[in-house]
Protein backbone atom coordinates (compact mmCIF):
# COMPACT_ATOMS: atom_id res chain seq x y z
CA UNK A 1 0.00 0.00 0.00
CA UNK A 2 2.83 2.51 0.56
CA UNK A 3 4.68 2.10 -2.38
CA UNK A 4 1.67 2.43 -4.40
CA UNK A 5 0.87 5.92 -2.48
CA UNK A 6 4.48 7.18 -2.64
CA UNK A 7 4.46 6.22 -6.90
CA UNK A 8 1.21 7.82 -7.32
CA UNK A 9 2.61 10.84 -5.41
CA UNK A 10 5.39 11.04 -7.48
CA UNK A 11 3.36 10.76 -11.00
CA UNK A 12 0.89 13.39 -10.12
CA UNK A 13 2.55 16.02 -7.62
CA UNK A 14 -0.12 18.05 -5.55
CA UNK A 15 -2.80 16.10 -6.62
CA UNK A 16 -5.12 14.45 -3.85
CA UNK A 17 -4.18 10.63 -2.65
CA UNK A 18 -7.24 8.81 -1.14
CA UNK A 19 -7.18 5.54 0.21
CA UNK A 20 -10.17 3.69 1.32
CA UNK A 21 -9.95 1.59 4.52
CA UNK A 22 -12.74 -1.10 4.77
CA UNK A 23 -12.25 -1.91 8.53
CA UNK A 24 -8.65 -3.92 8.04
CA UNK A 25 -6.49 -4.95 10.45
CA UNK A 26 -3.32 -5.23 9.12
CA UNK A 27 -1.65 -1.24 9.53
CA UNK A 28 -2.89 -0.96 5.91
CA UNK A 29 -3.97 2.68 7.21
CA UNK A 30 -1.69 3.93 8.90
CA UNK A 31 1.15 2.57 6.26
CA UNK A 32 -1.08 4.84 3.78
CA UNK A 33 -1.09 7.89 6.07
CA UNK A 34 2.74 7.81 6.07
CA UNK A 35 2.84 7.84 2.69
CA UNK A 36 1.03 11.15 2.20
CA UNK A 37 -2.73 9.64 1.79
CA UNK A 38 -5.58 10.52 3.23
CA UNK A 39 -7.49 7.42 4.94
CA UNK A 40 -11.19 7.07 4.62
CA UNK A 41 -12.83 4.50 6.80
CA UNK A 42 -15.83 2.99 5.82
CA UNK A 43 -17.91 0.23 6.97
CA UNK A 44 -16.56 -3.61 5.47
CA UNK A 45 -19.44 -3.47 2.79
CA UNK A 46 -17.54 -3.88 -0.48
CA UNK A 47 -15.63 -2.67 -3.05
CA UNK A 48 -18.30 -0.26 -4.76
CA UNK A 49 -19.85 1.05 -1.56
CA UNK A 50 -15.84 1.79 -0.69
CA UNK A 51 -15.02 3.67 -4.19
CA UNK A 52 -18.47 5.51 -4.02
CA UNK A 53 -17.58 6.61 -0.60
CA UNK A 54 -14.18 7.59 -1.31
CA UNK A 55 -15.84 9.87 -4.37
CA UNK A 56 -17.87 11.19 -1.91
CA UNK A 57 -15.38 12.68 -0.12
CA UNK A 58 -13.09 13.63 -3.02
CA UNK A 59 -12.84 17.41 -4.69
CA UNK A 60 -14.86 18.29 -7.64
CA UNK A 61 -12.98 17.00 -10.96
CA UNK A 62 -11.78 14.09 -12.77
CA UNK A 63 -11.01 10.92 -10.36
CA UNK A 64 -8.32 8.32 -10.91
CA UNK A 65 -9.17 4.68 -9.31
CA UNK A 66 -6.60 2.24 -8.66
CA UNK A 67 -6.60 -1.17 -7.23
CA UNK A 68 -4.11 -1.16 -4.14
CA UNK A 69 -1.88 -3.75 -5.12
CA UNK A 70 -0.77 -2.18 -8.41
CA UNK A 71 2.42 -1.70 -10.10
CA UNK A 72 3.32 0.04 -13.15
CA UNK A 73 2.29 3.92 -14.47
CA UNK A 74 -1.08 5.17 -14.77
CA UNK A 75 -0.10 8.23 -15.96
CA UNK A 76 -1.47 7.49 -19.91
CA UNK A 77 -4.59 6.49 -18.83
CA UNK A 78 -4.56 9.76 -17.05
CA UNK A 79 -3.25 11.63 -19.85
CA UNK A 80 -6.29 10.18 -22.07
CA UNK A 81 -9.27 12.66 -23.03
CA UNK A 82 -12.41 9.90 -22.40
CA UNK A 83 -15.07 10.63 -20.22
CA UNK A 84 -14.33 6.85 -19.18
CA UNK A 85 -10.73 5.53 -20.16
CA UNK A 86 -10.00 1.75 -19.13
CA UNK A 87 -6.61 -0.02 -18.66
CA UNK A 88 -6.20 -3.25 -20.69
CA UNK A 89 -3.68 -4.84 -19.25
CA UNK A 90 -0.73 -5.65 -22.14
CA UNK A 91 -0.21 -8.94 -20.15
CA UNK A 92 -1.51 -11.80 -19.35
CA UNK A 93 -0.71 -12.61 -15.85
CA UNK A 94 -2.03 -16.19 -14.22
CA UNK A 95 -5.14 -16.57 -12.35
CA UNK A 96 -8.40 -17.92 -13.30
CA UNK A 97 -10.56 -20.01 -16.64
CA UNK A 98 -11.68 -16.26 -17.81
CA UNK A 99 -15.27 -17.04 -16.81
CA UNK A 100 -16.26 -14.12 -15.40
CA UNK A 101 -14.49 -11.94 -17.04
CA UNK A 102 -16.17 -13.34 -20.78
CA UNK A 103 -19.71 -13.53 -18.57
CA UNK A 104 -19.34 -9.99 -17.53
CA UNK A 105 -18.00 -8.68 -21.07
CA UNK A 106 -21.33 -10.74 -22.45
CA UNK A 107 -23.53 -8.20 -20.20
CA UNK A 108 -22.14 -5.14 -21.20
CA UNK A 109 -22.43 -6.07 -25.26
CA UNK A 110 -26.29 -7.12 -24.04
CA UNK A 111 -26.99 -3.76 -22.14
CA UNK A 112 -24.86 -1.55 -24.29
CA UNK A 113 -24.19 -3.50 -27.76
CA UNK A 114 -20.01 -2.58 -27.03
CA UNK A 115 -18.21 -6.07 -25.76
CA UNK A 116 -15.09 -4.13 -23.99
CA UNK A 117 -11.79 -5.92 -23.93
CA UNK A 118 -11.34 -5.32 -20.19
CA UNK A 119 -14.80 -5.26 -18.33
CA UNK A 120 -13.71 -5.88 -15.06
CA UNK A 121 -10.19 -3.50 -14.73
CA UNK A 122 -10.29 -1.60 -11.58
CA UNK A 123 -8.10 0.87 -12.75
CA UNK A 124 -10.14 4.03 -14.51
CA UNK A 125 -10.17 7.81 -15.33
CA UNK A 126 -13.50 8.99 -14.62
CA UNK A 127 -14.17 12.63 -15.88
CA UNK A 128 -16.38 14.95 -13.89
CA UNK A 129 -19.37 14.06 -16.32
CA UNK A 130 -18.60 10.33 -16.29
CA UNK A 131 -18.79 10.83 -11.78
CA UNK A 132 -22.25 12.38 -12.33
CA UNK A 133 -23.61 9.76 -14.36
CA UNK A 134 -21.97 6.47 -12.89
CA UNK A 135 -21.80 7.43 -8.79
CA UNK A 136 -22.54 6.10 -6.63
CA UNK A 137 -22.02 2.49 -8.29
CA UNK A 138 -23.57 -0.91 -7.69
CA UNK A 139 -22.53 -2.39 -4.72
CA UNK A 140 -19.44 -5.06 -4.46
CA UNK A 141 -17.34 -6.72 -7.24
CA UNK A 142 -20.24 -5.36 -10.24
CA UNK A 143 -19.39 -1.81 -9.47
CA UNK A 144 -16.69 -1.86 -12.68
CA UNK A 145 -19.13 -3.61 -15.38
CA UNK A 146 -22.38 -1.02 -14.36
CA UNK A 147 -20.07 2.25 -14.40
CA UNK A 148 -19.31 0.87 -18.00
CA UNK A 149 -22.96 0.01 -18.86
CA UNK A 150 -23.83 3.69 -17.45
CA UNK A 151 -21.03 5.69 -18.77
CA UNK A 152 -21.97 4.18 -22.58
CA UNK A 153 -25.73 4.67 -22.24
CA UNK A 154 -25.40 8.14 -21.33
CA UNK A 155 -23.10 8.62 -24.46
CA UNK A 156 -20.40 9.50 -22.67
CA UNK A 157 -17.03 8.63 -24.79
CA UNK A 158 -15.17 5.07 -23.67
CA UNK A 159 -11.84 4.05 -24.40
CA UNK A 160 -9.59 1.62 -23.31
CA UNK A 161 -5.57 2.00 -23.10
CA UNK A 162 -3.37 -0.72 -23.28
CA UNK A 163 -0.84 -0.26 -20.64
CA UNK A 164 2.20 -2.47 -19.19
CA UNK A 165 0.48 -3.09 -15.38
CA UNK A 166 0.81 -5.83 -13.12
CA UNK A 167 -1.03 -7.12 -9.88
CA UNK A 168 -1.42 -9.88 -7.63
CA UNK A 169 -4.21 -12.00 -9.15
CA UNK A 170 -6.09 -14.65 -7.06
CA UNK A 171 -5.43 -17.75 -7.46
CA UNK A 172 -6.69 -21.21 -8.84
CA UNK A 173 -7.17 -22.41 -5.68
CA UNK A 174 -10.66 -22.90 -3.29
CA UNK A 175 -10.24 -19.06 -2.07
CA UNK A 176 -9.34 -17.62 -5.15
CA UNK A 177 -12.14 -19.02 -7.08
CA UNK A 178 -15.16 -18.36 -4.39
CA UNK A 179 -13.59 -14.76 -4.94
CA UNK A 180 -14.37 -14.91 -8.70
CA UNK A 181 -18.11 -16.80 -7.75
CA UNK A 182 -18.61 -13.66 -5.61
CA UNK A 183 -17.47 -11.37 -8.43
CA UNK A 184 -19.74 -13.14 -11.04
CA UNK A 185 -22.90 -13.13 -9.08
CA UNK A 186 -22.29 -9.35 -8.23
CA UNK A 187 -21.79 -8.83 -12.12
CA UNK A 188 -24.97 -10.33 -12.67
CA UNK A 189 -26.78 -7.96 -9.97
CA UNK A 190 -25.24 -5.01 -11.67
CA UNK A 191 -26.17 -5.64 -14.90
CA UNK A 192 -30.30 -5.14 -13.97
CA UNK A 193 -32.60 -2.58 -13.11
CA UNK A 194 -30.77 -0.24 -9.42
CA UNK A 195 -32.53 1.83 -8.04
CA UNK A 196 -31.25 4.05 -4.52
CA UNK A 197 -32.52 2.73 -0.95
CA UNK A 198 -33.21 5.11 2.48
CA UNK A 199 -29.58 5.51 2.73
CA UNK A 200 -28.28 6.55 -0.72
CA UNK A 201 -26.72 3.59 -1.88
CA UNK A 202 -27.76 2.22 -5.02
CA UNK A 203 -28.66 -1.49 -4.92
CA UNK A 204 -29.78 -4.15 -7.63
CA UNK A 205 -33.59 -4.52 -7.66
CA UNK A 206 -34.18 -8.20 -7.38
CA UNK A 207 -37.54 -8.13 -5.95
CA UNK A 208 -39.55 -8.90 -9.40
CA UNK A 209 -37.41 -12.32 -9.82
CA UNK A 210 -40.35 -13.38 -7.14
CA UNK A 211 -42.63 -13.75 -9.79
CA UNK A 212 -40.85 -16.51 -11.58
CA UNK A 213 -42.78 -19.79 -11.83
CA UNK A 214 -45.42 -17.89 -9.83
CA UNK A 215 -49.57 -17.28 -10.96
CA UNK A 216 -49.43 -14.68 -13.75
CA UNK A 217 -51.09 -12.43 -10.99
CA UNK A 218 -48.25 -12.46 -9.54
CA UNK A 219 -46.47 -11.72 -12.91
CA UNK A 220 -48.80 -8.60 -13.40
CA UNK A 221 -48.53 -7.35 -10.28
CA UNK A 222 -44.25 -7.75 -9.96
CA UNK A 223 -44.43 -5.89 -13.65
CA UNK A 224 -46.79 -2.86 -12.22
CA UNK A 225 -44.34 -2.37 -9.05
CA UNK A 226 -41.26 -2.92 -10.93
CA UNK A 227 -42.82 0.37 -13.22
CA UNK A 228 -42.82 2.16 -9.95
CA UNK A 229 -39.17 1.46 -9.43
CA UNK A 230 -38.21 2.79 -12.67
CA UNK A 231 -40.55 5.56 -13.15
CA UNK A 232 -41.85 6.61 -10.29
CA UNK A 233 -41.44 10.77 -9.21
CA UNK A 234 -41.23 11.95 -5.51
CA UNK A 235 -44.59 11.08 -4.30
CA UNK A 236 -45.47 8.60 -1.43
CA UNK A 237 -48.49 7.28 -0.23
CA UNK A 238 -52.07 7.08 -1.75
CA UNK A 239 -52.94 10.48 -0.70
CA UNK A 240 -49.32 11.92 -2.62
CA UNK A 241 -50.31 10.00 -6.06
CA UNK A 242 -54.04 10.45 -6.29
CA UNK A 243 -53.46 14.17 -5.91
CA UNK A 244 -50.44 13.97 -8.59
CA UNK A 245 -52.72 12.59 -11.29
CA UNK A 246 -50.90 10.19 -13.82
CA UNK A 247 -48.38 8.51 -12.01
CA UNK A 248 -46.96 5.07 -11.78
CA UNK A 249 -47.96 4.81 -8.52
CA UNK A 250 -51.56 5.44 -9.96
CA UNK A 251 -51.21 2.67 -12.40
CA UNK A 252 -50.15 0.03 -8.70
CA UNK A 253 -53.30 1.63 -6.98
CA UNK A 254 -55.76 0.57 -10.44
CA UNK A 255 -53.80 -2.14 -11.67
CA UNK A 256 -53.16 -4.02 -8.82
CA UNK A 257 -56.79 -4.71 -7.30
CA UNK A 258 -58.26 -5.13 -11.12
CA UNK A 259 -55.40 -8.37 -11.24
CA UNK A 260 -56.66 -9.31 -7.88
CA UNK A 261 -60.15 -9.15 -9.35
CA UNK A 262 -59.59 -10.94 -12.94
CA UNK A 263 -57.56 -13.79 -10.75
CA UNK A 264 -59.63 -14.65 -7.73
CA UNK A 265 -63.01 -13.47 -9.89
CA UNK A 266 -63.92 -11.82 -6.57
CA UNK A 267 -64.27 -8.15 -5.19
CA UNK A 268 -63.15 -9.34 -1.63
CA UNK A 269 -60.60 -11.22 -3.27
CA UNK A 270 -59.28 -8.53 -5.29
CA UNK A 271 -59.02 -6.23 -2.81
CA UNK A 272 -57.36 -8.45 -0.14
CA UNK A 273 -54.49 -8.73 -2.99
CA UNK A 274 -54.25 -5.07 -3.41
CA UNK A 275 -54.21 -4.64 0.52
CA UNK A 276 -51.97 -7.06 0.94
CA UNK A 277 -49.29 -5.72 -1.76
CA UNK A 278 -49.49 -2.41 -0.29
CA UNK A 279 -49.49 -3.51 3.15
CA UNK A 280 -46.11 -5.22 2.47
CA UNK A 281 -44.64 -2.11 0.22
CA UNK A 282 -45.21 -0.02 3.15
CA UNK A 283 -43.17 -1.95 5.17
CA UNK A 284 -40.36 -2.08 2.89
CA UNK A 285 -38.50 1.05 4.36
CA UNK A 286 -35.60 -0.63 5.94
CA UNK A 287 -33.59 -3.18 5.36
CA UNK A 288 -35.14 -7.10 5.96
CA UNK A 289 -38.43 -4.93 6.95
CA UNK A 290 -40.74 -6.06 4.33
CA UNK A 291 -39.00 -10.20 3.89
CA UNK A 292 -39.01 -10.93 7.73
CA UNK A 293 -43.14 -9.60 7.96
CA UNK A 294 -43.64 -11.70 4.40
CA UNK A 295 -42.10 -14.75 6.19
CA UNK A 296 -44.29 -14.31 9.14
CA UNK A 297 -47.66 -14.09 7.49
CA UNK A 298 -46.24 -16.70 4.91
CA UNK A 299 -45.88 -19.83 7.54
CA UNK A 300 -49.26 -18.24 9.28
CA UNK A 301 -50.71 -18.74 5.50
CA UNK A 302 -48.74 -21.44 4.46
CA UNK A 303 -47.74 -19.41 1.85
CA UNK A 304 -44.05 -20.05 -0.34
CA UNK A 305 -40.90 -19.18 1.53
CA UNK A 306 -37.92 -20.10 -0.93
CA UNK A 307 -37.68 -16.77 -2.43
CA UNK A 308 -37.73 -14.65 0.91
CA UNK A 309 -35.19 -16.95 2.91
CA UNK A 310 -32.80 -16.37 -0.55
CA UNK A 311 -32.87 -12.84 -0.77
CA UNK A 312 -33.14 -12.11 2.99
CA UNK A 313 -29.24 -11.98 3.96
CA UNK A 314 -28.84 -9.78 0.77
CA UNK A 315 -31.60 -7.43 1.59
CA UNK A 316 -30.03 -7.16 5.11
CA UNK A 317 -26.82 -6.35 4.17
CA UNK A 318 -27.55 -3.82 1.79
CA UNK A 319 -26.29 -5.65 -1.45
CA UNK A 320 -29.87 -6.19 -2.92
CA UNK A 321 -33.15 -4.80 -2.58
CA UNK A 322 -36.71 -5.76 -3.08
CA UNK A 323 -38.28 -2.25 -4.43
CA UNK A 324 -42.11 -2.54 -5.17
CA UNK A 325 -41.49 -5.16 -8.19
CA UNK A 326 -40.74 -7.49 -5.09
CA UNK A 327 -42.80 -6.21 -2.10
CA UNK A 328 -45.99 -6.15 -4.33
CA UNK A 329 -45.57 -9.42 -5.72
CA UNK A 330 -45.16 -10.69 -2.50
CA UNK A 331 -48.03 -8.98 -1.15
CA UNK A 332 -49.80 -10.76 -4.14
CA UNK A 333 -48.97 -14.45 -2.81
CA UNK A 334 -50.43 -13.62 0.46
CA UNK A 335 -53.26 -12.18 -1.27
CA UNK A 336 -54.04 -14.67 -3.49
CA UNK A 337 -53.22 -17.34 -0.34
CA UNK A 338 -55.53 -15.78 2.09
CA UNK A 339 -58.47 -15.87 -0.74
CA UNK A 340 -57.50 -19.70 -0.47
CA UNK A 341 -57.87 -19.44 2.83
CA UNK A 342 -60.93 -17.61 4.08
CA UNK A 343 -64.37 -17.36 2.87
CA UNK A 344 -67.53 -15.53 3.70
CA UNK A 345 -67.46 -13.18 6.45
CA UNK A 346 -63.90 -14.56 7.23
CA UNK A 347 -62.63 -13.32 4.43
CA UNK A 348 -64.26 -9.69 4.95
CA UNK A 349 -62.68 -9.95 8.57
CA UNK A 350 -59.34 -10.27 7.19
CA UNK A 351 -59.61 -7.41 4.86
CA UNK A 352 -61.16 -5.29 7.33
CA UNK A 353 -57.50 -5.34 9.10
CA UNK A 354 -55.78 -5.30 6.66
CA UNK A 355 -57.77 -2.06 5.44
CA UNK A 356 -57.22 -0.59 8.96
CA UNK A 357 -53.27 -1.45 9.03
CA UNK A 358 -53.57 0.62 5.73
CA UNK A 359 -54.72 3.20 6.90
CA UNK A 360 -53.07 3.55 9.52
CA UNK A 361 -49.46 3.33 7.41
CA UNK A 362 -51.11 6.32 5.49
CA UNK A 363 -51.22 8.21 8.11
CA UNK A 364 -48.66 7.31 10.61
CA UNK A 365 -44.95 5.59 10.12
CA UNK A 366 -45.54 1.70 10.43
CA UNK A 367 -42.11 1.60 10.52
CA UNK A 368 -41.81 4.28 13.19
CA UNK A 369 -44.51 1.95 15.85
CA UNK A 370 -42.14 -1.03 15.10
CA UNK A 371 -39.27 0.61 16.16
CA UNK A 372 -40.94 2.01 19.02
CA UNK A 373 -42.35 -1.06 20.33
CA UNK A 374 -39.75 -3.83 22.49
CA UNK A 375 -40.18 -7.03 20.81
CA UNK A 376 -41.25 -5.68 17.55
CA UNK A 377 -37.66 -3.35 17.65
CA UNK A 378 -35.84 -6.34 18.47
CA UNK A 379 -36.90 -8.35 15.81
CA UNK A 380 -36.73 -5.97 13.18
CA UNK A 381 -33.32 -5.26 13.87
CA UNK A 382 -32.06 -8.47 13.69
CA UNK A 383 -29.29 -9.48 11.08
CA UNK A 384 -29.12 -5.73 10.20
CA UNK A 385 -26.08 -3.61 9.28
CA UNK A 386 -25.53 -0.97 12.13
Amino acid sequence: MGETVRRLREEFPGVGVFVVDGGSEDGTAAEAERAGAVVIPVARRGKGEALSAGERAAPPGPLLLCDADLRGSLRPLADHDADLAVAAFARRHAGGFGIAKRIARSLIAFRTGFAPDEPLSGQRLVSERARAACFPLAPGFGCELRMTIDAILAGLAFHEVELDLEHRPTGRDVAGFLHRGRQLLDALLASGPLALNSRGLRLPLVGWAAAVGRPPAVAAVAALGLADDLWSGEERGVRAHVAAGRTTGVAKLVGIPLVGLAATRSLSGGLLVAAWANLVNQLDTKPGRALKAYLLAALALRAPVGFAVLVLPYDLRERAMLGDGGSNALGAMLGLRSVERFHGWGRWTALGALAGLNLLGERRSLGGLIERTPGLRDLDRLGRLR
